[in-house]
């Protein structure tokens, strides 16, 4: 009689041979034949139905094993540097085991969420149970779906809340992850999309009540992936944190090095003032919070700060690229508080030149943080008590230094847009107050003008030093764009030369010819859009924007990975210490430029969505108001309008302009009306009604109700969305039903 082996001796052997799992591959190796392989089924499957086994097509695994090729998704490093996974496919008891990656040199980098194919081994004694070899990526991660659960008898549904997306996701009784309705969840797509029917959802996290104010920005948070929790090793890191003494240091604690912010701001990485001397120049000296001292090469507080690349700032918060012990604190230039700072030291002539400058790695004591409206305040002669000490020993020479710097400015030509910046005022609970634009003052160019110098004197240096840095490269228009810029500027009457080397002064005598006319805001917008999008780079390729031959950002550590490369490769350069740019920062700076250009999009789109939103919440309640704007985009299903006293983007629907068909024309951005002929273009005046104001998607939809004063011609077609036909002819109708009859008898 055959011996049917026990469960225990089936599991150990199924452990054993992971690859010989197969039933015949069993009933083979405890020599089952005939009649007693149904035992060995029966057996098989009561194992199956206890949990311990897991049937995978025509072989079992252990559960509590994982199978020795896997789907695995990268979860990222740790604060050794090892690569870990996390096995798809547990069905075990407890947490998936954790899997170290074991990549080749010559393999591609993975980055977290993405998903592979890997070859695993067991491993004993180690923190983790698996090692695993890349076998081959399989496709792009599951996306992602931020929405808003809807309830139904059998699951529900989400609404998605990017404005941008039309589709509703369906979401299974058994993947709502107890989910209310109403509440804002994360989902990801569940399977492949089938042909017929809207796309399934699992919701994976629930986020709350969408319509709590606060809500807003935790969306694009969520939406952007923006981290936004510190790990407890980069906290306990940052937490440990001593502040720098002078040691080495040059002690710059006598110069009066006064920082200049916004009233709410909530760091100050830079500092500044201005030395008269005898030839009516100035030594300017900028200084910059030394993040490097406190950020080293490889540590905790260094891997985080390089995922999230820079800080992220909405209106009710900000998600730090650094823990608030260094950001707020630390690297924060206090008043009244000794600092470490990396400062530069120029030399600027009358007319605004740089004539020389020196970096040194100092230690410093703000005599006064000052906010931007009470520094302009006291130079318009309103003087409060904090500012009147400093008037004329401080400030004055700064704005001195700065009307000097101004004639090499104009010299230079960067390009001068004119573009009023929005400010969404929150009260005490997170509502929207008011929507406000940002004065532009001489306190704030000041500072600007100041930081550009000490960027270019940070490049200049690096550069003469033979030291690798990254540069923030901005190209020179692309020549299609260029061409429909200039297009838009004959429309509305003005030149843009044409046939020679693009120069930014080009560009700004198009604006200054704008200026003042009721075509400025589109001259401004177009040529804005015309631009290219700056980003960094290891190699120079010049700023265009700012008419500059080589550019670095250094100013801002706190907030940009970017300016820590560089105070890190000054620190290298000038051989103040072993925290400067190590040989591995500078294997990996392209791959770092890529990282951080790909993270301040990010930000961007994230805080431009959180506007968008906190603007729709603010409309609101003026659904049905009239407003006034001008049209600010023209696309196929639709013209943008950009709305005066807020800055808000409405949209009209093309099917909302009116009964007629409009012919869209992609060159001249045009839209005309095939009855009316009426022409909807870049830049015209609109009267618009408010229909819609949406928080949870930022979107607002108008109707168009004038155009340049005028009320909106209706057409008299009946052909919505559609072109119009033409009138067949008598003969072609005879000819038509005759070709029909045709066509029957055949068949």
């Amino acid at each position: 009689m055959i011996r049917i082996p026990s469960k225990s001796e089936i599991l150990t052997w199924i452990a054993e041979n992971p690859t010989k799992a197969a039933k015949r591959d069993i009933a083979k190796a405890f020599g089952i034949k005939g009649a007693a392989r149904i035992d060995l089924k029966r057996v098989l499957r009561e194992l199956e139905d206890e949990g311990k086994l897991q049937k995978r097509k025509s072989s079992y695994r252990d559960a509590n094993k994982l199978p020795p090729v896997s789907v695995l998704e990268i979860v990222g490093p740790d604060s050794d540097g090892d690569l870990f996974a996390r096995p798809l496919e547990w069905a075990g008891e407890g947490d998936a085991p954790q899997v170290l990656m074991v990549m080749k040199p010559d393999e591609p980098a993975l980055g977290a969420g993405e998903r592979i194919l890997g070859r695993l081994t067991e491993v004993r004694g180690e923190d983790y149970s698996y090692s695993a070899r890349l076998i081959r990526r399989i496709g792009t991660n599951p996306l992602r779906i931020l929405g808003v659960f809807r309830a139904g008898s059998e699951g529900g549904r989400i609404v998605p809340v990017d404005k941008g997306s039309q589709k509703e996701w369906v979401v299974a009784a058994g993947a709502t992850g107890d989910a209310k309705d109403g509440e804002l969840v994360e989902a990801e797509q569940a399977g492949p999309k089938g042909r017929m029917g809207l796309p399934k959802a699992r919701i994976v996290a629930r986020l709350g009540d969408p319509t709590q104010p606060r809500a807003v920005s935790l969306i694009a948070i969520h939406q952007h992936g923006i981290p936004d929790h510190f790990p407890d090793s980069v906290i306990a890191e940052a937490d440990s944190a001593k502040p720098a003494g002078l040691g080495k240091r040059d002690d710059l604690r006598d110069l009066p090095l006064i920082t200049i912010d916004p009233w709410d701001a909530r760091d100050h990485d830079d500092a500044c003032c201005a030395i008269p001397n005898g030839d009516d120049g100035f030594a300017l000296w900028v200084a910059i919070a030394d993040v490097a001292h406190y950020v080293t090469p490889g540590s905790e507080l260094d891997r985080e700060a390089r995922k999230r690349g820079n800080s992220t700032y909405f209106p009710d918060r900000v998600v730090p690229m650094l823990p608030d012990r260094l950001s707020g604190d630390l690297c924060s230039l206090h008043e009244g508080v000794d600092r470490a700072c990396i400062a530069v030291e120029m030399q600027i002539d009358r007319d605004g030149n740089k004539t020389s400058h020196r970096f040194v790695r100092g230690l410093m004591k703000s005599p006064a943080s000052l906010n931007y409206e009470e520094v302009q305040a006291a130079m318009d002669g309103v003087v409060n008590d904090k500012v009147a000490p400093l008037l004329d020993d401080v400030i004055r020479p700064l704005y001195a230094c700065y009307d000097a710097l101004k004639k090499a400015r104009a010299l230079r030509q960067p390009l001068e847009l004119d573009l009023p910046e929005r400010k969404i005022v929150l009260n005490d609970d997170g509502v929207v107050e008011d929507v406000a634009f940002r004065e532009r003052l001489d306190a704030h160019r000041l500072i600007e003008e100041f930081m550009v110098l000490a960027n270019v004197a940070a490049a200049e240096t690096l550069v003469a030093k033979k030291t690798a840095l990254l540069f923030r490269v901005h190209e020179e228009p692309k020549p299609e764009k260029l061409e429909a810029l200039r297009e838009t500027a004959q429309a509305a009457g003005l030149q843009l030369a044409k046939g020679q080397v693009l120069k930014t002064g080009h560009l700004n005598r198009l604006l200054s010819q704008a200026a003042g006319t009721d075509d400025a805001e589109l001259i401004n917008i177009s040529t804005l859009r015309s631009m290219t999008q700056a980003y960094y780079n290891p190699e120079n390729f010049g700023h265009f924007g700012l008419a500059l031959l080589a550019y670095a950002h250094f100013t801002s550590p706190i907030r940009r990975y970017s300016d820590l490369i560089v105070h890190r490769a000054l620190i290298t350069a000038h051989g103040w210490g072993k925290d400067g740019l190590t040989p591995e920062d500078e294997a990996m700076l392209a791959e770092t430029a890529v990282a951080i250009s790909d993270t301040e999009r990010r930000s961007m789109l994230a805080e431009r969505d959180t506007t968008d939103r906190y603007l729709a919440a603010f409309l609101n309640d003026r659904v049905g108001a009239m407003m006034g704007g001008r049209v600010s985009g023209i696309a196929k299903f639709g013209v943008f309008v950009k709305l005066d006293e807020t800055g808000a983007d409405g949209m009209i629907p093309i099917r909302n302009l009116g009964a007629e068909y409009f012919h869209y024309d992609a060159d001249s951005q045009t839209l005309m009306g095939a009855d009316t002929g009426v022409v909807i273009g870049l830049g015209v005046r609109v009267t618009v009604k408010l229909v819609e104001a949406a928080p949870v998607t930022g979107g607002l939809i108008v109707d168009l109700l004038e155009i340049d004063g005028k009320a909106m011609p209706k057409g008299r077609s009946t052909h919505r969305g559609k072109p119009p036909r033409r009138k067949m002819s008598s003969a072609k109708k005879k000819a038509a039903k005759t070709a029909r009859k045709v066509k029957r008898t055949r068949k």
